[in-house]
Formats: structure tokens, sequence, C-alpha cells
């Protein structure tokens, strides 16, 4: 005789609760379990009857690479890293101004852009207003990173609210044993197991930061560069060994059992197999254990849209931030493309006679604005002029004989452009005290040969 006597159970109400037990709650069960690597201790915390389990299967069961898994969970076979959506987006071009590199960057890079975006305070900059275009400088300082380190991940406090859904799920469980409605019970309690055990096994995985290179050559210049996008740029300044991790590094998860992840391929079986148990015979219920069932998928569901609203995007760019020692951000908003570039320019080559580089102006300005024409040919040359000679006047005005060869037309837009380049100059002039807070990090990063040696004794 069961415990608790229940007089819905009476009635003929079904709730038709079978649809939910697979298709409801899966985009956000499936954002819930990408931070299972992110917080420390997140692995333990999945015994709850999670929703969409049928979702959750088919994503994370392409994991599992071989002929008997790609026909149960057809699909790409992806990387650990980028299934969890650790990796994959593409970042900005860069180009280190000093080095030469140039070549397209990865997750790490996008991230970093992201960050960029998230900065409030902008300092703008006078002048002529054709675009508003912004100007990020990044300071990054002595990064303590191997070339493969473990990834700092976020506090455990997030993931202990998991104790609620986890008790209310003991609770139903509780409750339908206690009405005599065994099936509700083993129902609950199969939704609980698959999801303990699955969020057990795939967050056994270690999240590693690969830093790019392993040891940069004695004596690499400063990696300072550009991370060019349609609009606006990033300035990256540092050394070779502290910007590699923004340019070439990744995350990656280091998971057992590779490459053919048969834990991963069992535990999406399990997920498929509550799928399929809740769909045929939680209608056989009763309406209090159905009622039950209910409530223990509303309550995962309410946890998993919390973990989904901290956007795993934003706790990677954290962990990121903090790998990185926190570099200093300054955001300079400035209003034409002329403007940008010649900004932009100064900032770069901003102390490089102290450090003997062989610093090229016109190949920095070349790079934004590569119009062959002949009045974008001579400012450039103006302006390169200018920013080579160590005078702290500069004049960005040309004469009346140097502009007789130009139509009207033309000399109106050399001159509108010389201006540019002028109160970029001046607005560069006023915020250099800001610009050169750090300035002196790449000088001090610059391996040289001798203490290399040293080092490596």
């Amino acid at each position: 005789m069961p415990f608790l006597t229940v007089p819905i159970d009476q009635s003929n109400l079904n709730l038709d609760t079978s649809g939910v037990a697979g298709f409801f709650g899966g985009d956000e069960a499936i954002s819930a379990m990408a931070t299972v690597h992110l917080y420390r201790g997140r692995r333990w915390l999945g015994w709850y009857n999670s929703p969409g389990s049928y979702i959750v299967a088919k994503k994370f069961g392409q994991l599992a690479n071989s002929r008997f898994w790609d026909g149960l969970f057809p699909g790409p076979n992806l990387s650990p890293a980028e299934v969890f959506g650790l990796d994959g987006r593409p970042g900005p071009r860069y180009w280190g101004i000093f080095s030469g590199t140039d070549m397209p960057t990865g997750h790490l890079a996008y991230l970093v852009v992201q960050k960029t975006k998230e900065v409030e305070e902008v300092i703008e900059l006078g002048g002529r207003e054709t675009i508003p275009l912004t100007v990020t400088i990044i300071d990054v300082g002595d990064v303590m990173l191997k070339h493969t380190d473990q990834a700092p991940v976020m506090s455990i406090h997030h993931a202990l609210l998991a104790a609620i859904p986890i008790t209310i799920n003991l609770v139903m469980c509780a409750f339908c044993a206690a009405s005599g409605d065994w099936l509700a019970f083993a129902l609950i309690l199969l939704g609980i197991i698959s999801g303990g055990v699955s969020c057990f096994v795939i967050g056994s995985a270690r999240l590693d930061f690969l830093a790019g290179v392993k040891e940069p050559s004695p004596g690499t210049p400063p990696a300072d560069g550009l991370l060019l996008m349609s609009n606006n740029v990033v300035i990256v300044r540092g050394a070779e060994k502290d910007i590699n991790p923004i340019t070439k590094g990744k995350f990656v998860l280091r998971m057992s059992g590779g490459p053919e992840y048969r834990r991963i391929g069992l535990c999406s079986l399990l997920l498929l197999a509550q799928f399929l148990l809740q769909l045929l015979f939680i209608p056989q219920a009763s309406t209090f254990g159905q009622i039950m069932f209910m409530s223990s998928v509303a309550a995962s569901w309410t946890y998993n849209s919390f973990l989904s609203s901290l956007e795993p995007e934003k706790i990677q760019l954290e962990i990121l931030w903090k790998a990185l020692d926190n570099p200093r951000l300054t955001k300079f908003g400035l209003k034409s493309r002329a403007a940008q570039a010649v900004f932009a320019c100064l900032v770069l080559g901003d102390g490089t006679q102290k450090l003997s580089v062989d610093f090229k102006p016109k190949k920095v300005l070349q790079r934004f604005i590569s119009n062959d024409t002949r009045v974008w040919d001579v400012w450039r040359d103006k302006v390169a002029e200018q920013l080579e000679n160590n005078k702290e006047e500069k004049s960005f005005a040309l004469s009346s004989e140097d502009l007789r060869e130009f139509k009207d037309h033309e000399r109106a837009l050399l001159e509108s452009l010389l201006r540019d380049a002028h109160d970029a100059y001046r607005g560069y002039q006023e915020q250099v005290h800001k610009i050169r807070d750090n300035g002196n990090i790449s000088e001090k990063q610059v391996l040289q040969p001798d203490s290399f040696v040293q080092s490596s004794v």
C-alpha cells in the first residue's frame, strides 16, 4: 500500500508529457553542458533529470569516431574543443609590423576582439568626421605561460547552484516512491543517473591552454602589430612570447580515449535510451507521477537556462584574460580612415628609436589605405616623411608648388586628408601619456641571445 495517497490519481487526466522528455530544452542543455569544463568541480554536479536528452545525445555523440558511432550519430567529427565551443571561431588578420608576420588568427584572437567591443570608455579625438572608427591598444605584460599549460577555470560558486535542481529531483523521486508510482520514480531516477554519468565523463576532460610557439628564437623583435577588421583596429604590444597566445594560441580539451572517444559514445547512447524510455513510459505513469516528472524537468530546465545565460564565450574570455594577467586596454575614437591610419602608425612607432627597430611608417599606411592613386601616393609619402623625422613639431602641409600639378578637386581632397593627418597627430600628442603607460613592455621583453643561454642553463 502506498505511503502517500493522492486524490488526483483517481482522475482520468493524462498530461501527455512524452514529447517534453527528449526535445524540450535541448538548446539550453547543450549550452549548460558547454560550461562543464569552465567551472571547477562542475563535472560532479550533473545529477538531475535534464530535458533535451535526445538533442544532447545527437550533438555530443558526434565526438565518438568509428563506423558504428558515425552511423548512430551522423555528422562531422569535430575536435572536442570545437564541439564544446572552445575553438572554431575565426579571428581577424594579424600583421606584425616588426617581424613581418602576416597570418589569420583563431578563436582566442576572436575573443580578444570581443573584449575590445565591451570597452565603454572611448577617448574621442577631434577632426573631420566621415565614419566613426576605433583604435584599441592592448599592452600585454610578462605572461608566465608555458607552451602547454592548464587553463585557469572559474570558481565553483555558480556551479554549486546545481544543488537546487538536484535536491528537487531527489524530492520528486521520493514523492513518487511514497505514492507508489514506481514507474515515474524509475524514469526520474533514470534521468538523474544518465545526466550525472554523462556530465562526469564529459567533464573529466582537462582544459589546457596551448600558447603557440614553445620558445621564440633569441633576439626575436617585439610582436607589436595589428589585428585588422573592416572598420576597427586592435593594436597589440608586447614580446613575441606574450603575443603568441593571442595570435597562435588556442584552448585544447585533453579528453582520454581518443580518437574514438568510446566513453562519450556510450554516454550519448545512455541519453538516447533515456529519451526513448521516457517517451514510451511516462504516459503510463499516474497523473501525480507525471506532475512530479514535469516538476523535475522544470527545475532542471531552469538551472540549464541559468547556465546558458552566463554565456560560455564570456567565461572563456575571463579565463583568457586571467591567463594573460589582465592586460590594459585603451580605446580611442577617430572620425576618418586617414586619421585612424596615422594614429595607429604613431602608436606603433612610439619608442622604436630606443629599440633600434627598422620601423617603416609608409608600409603601415599602405596596409590601412591601399588606394593606388596619385593623391593617396603623395599623401602617404608626405605623412611617412613627417613620421620618420625626429622633430617634435611636424608639418603635414604641402607648398603651393607641390600642389600646382593637381586639379582643383584633387587638391581639395589632398588638403583634407593632410588635415586629417594633422588632427590625428595633435590627438596623439594630447594622449601620449596614456599611450606610453605600458609602452616599455616590448623593450623589456625582447630576448637577447646571452640572456636566453643563461636562462636555459
